[in-house]
């Protein structure tokens, strides 16, 4: 046997992700690099790790017994090495955070700083929709979550860190802005919606059945960037967090259109779980979190109080 470090890391890796394009993709390699990797590491097997049946790739057995001691390997090795870092008197171990997929648009500025301040930290951070963030909170996989919506049935703590607002979204082609509609033009308004388990869709929902409003037609795409595309193509009109329509709507390409109950107010949040034991890591990314989120929002979201205003 002679694999190494990296062959372990790149098989964990298509494991977690059935996938080698997936793999190739979150480890910043070519798919051809990662099967090479992937081969030369099944090579000195003489029982296969995968197979591929049409175009799934399946892990067999003996494959997820290799994969669990990969992961044990891999994990040692991370011990090793913030166990140097705190030896040399730096925060060192992993943070682990997921975020719904609007998300994408805020977390990033929450974290920046508090990474280029500890060079010992490792982030992880999963961007994906509520139910699986749910999900990964409940069975303790992650530190942290950021969610616009509390997920219901769970025990957590919550950190708020923004507004959230969300406004009625058409194309800039359609008529009828110059006045706010009504109740009656929304019945009429062919709406897109989120997927099912999305906190946007959920808004959209409790939003139309407070309003008693029936929705006359009705379509579902499963991403943000989907429902933007769709509208820009005159397909409909959608509820949609401001703050993922920035340039779209700063161009002129969205048009915020004025309705009774808008814009519909939320919070973007970290939550965790009150039963969780956090880590030195996670403990001083709350710390960070009180002591600057104010800041972090003065620099890089005064921009929704101009977009606000102009609309």
């Amino acid at each position: 046997m002679n694999y190494t470090l990296h062959q372990l890391q790149v098989f964990a890796k298509v494991v977690q992700l059935k996938s080698v394009t997936k793999a190739s993709e979150e480890l910043f390699m070519t798919q051809p690099a990662v099967s090479i990797q992937l081969k030369n590491f099944q090579d000195q097997f003489e029982i296969p790790l995968t197979e591929v049946v049409g175009r799934q790739l399946y892990v067999t057995e003996f494959g997820m017994e290799i994969y669990h001691m990969a992961e044990k390997i891999i994990n040692e090795v991370y011990a090793i090495n913030y166990k140097t870092m705190a030896f040399k008197g730096h925060l060192s171990g992993r943070l682990l955070v997921a975020a719904v997929s609007t998300g994408k648009y805020v977390m990033p500025y929450f974290l920046t700083d508090f990474m280029k301040e500890h060079q010992g930290i490792d982030l992880i951070m999963d961007v994906t929709n509520k139910v699986k963030v749910t999900n990964s909170l409940q069975s303790n996989e992650i530190d942290f979550a950021l969610v616009s919506v509390l997920p219901d049935g769970l025990n957590v703590n919550e950190e708020i860190l923004i507004d959230n607002e969300l406004y009625l979204v058409g194309s800039k082609s359609e008529e009828g802005f110059k006045k706010e509609v009504g109740k009656a033009d929304l019945q009429k308004m062919p709406l897109i919606f989120r997927e099912e388990g999305s906190g946007t869709r959920k808004v959209m929902e409790d939003y139309l059945l407070k309003n008693k409003i029936q929705v006359r037609k009705k379509m579902e795409l499963t991403s943000n960037e989907a429902i933007k595309q769709a509208i820009l193509a005159g397909l409909g009109y959608s509820i949609m967090p401001l703050i993922g329509i920035r340039n779209e709507v700063q161009k002129g390409e969205l048009k915020i259109i004025s309705a009774p109950g808008f814009p519909i107010k939320t919070k973007w949040r970290i939550i965790w779980l009150k039963s969780k034991k956090l880590s030195p890591v996670a403990n001083a990314y709350l710390e960070f979190l009180k002591l600057r989120k104010h800041e972090i929002v003065d620099e890089h979201f005064k921009w929704m109080e101009k977009v606000k205003k102009n609309h």
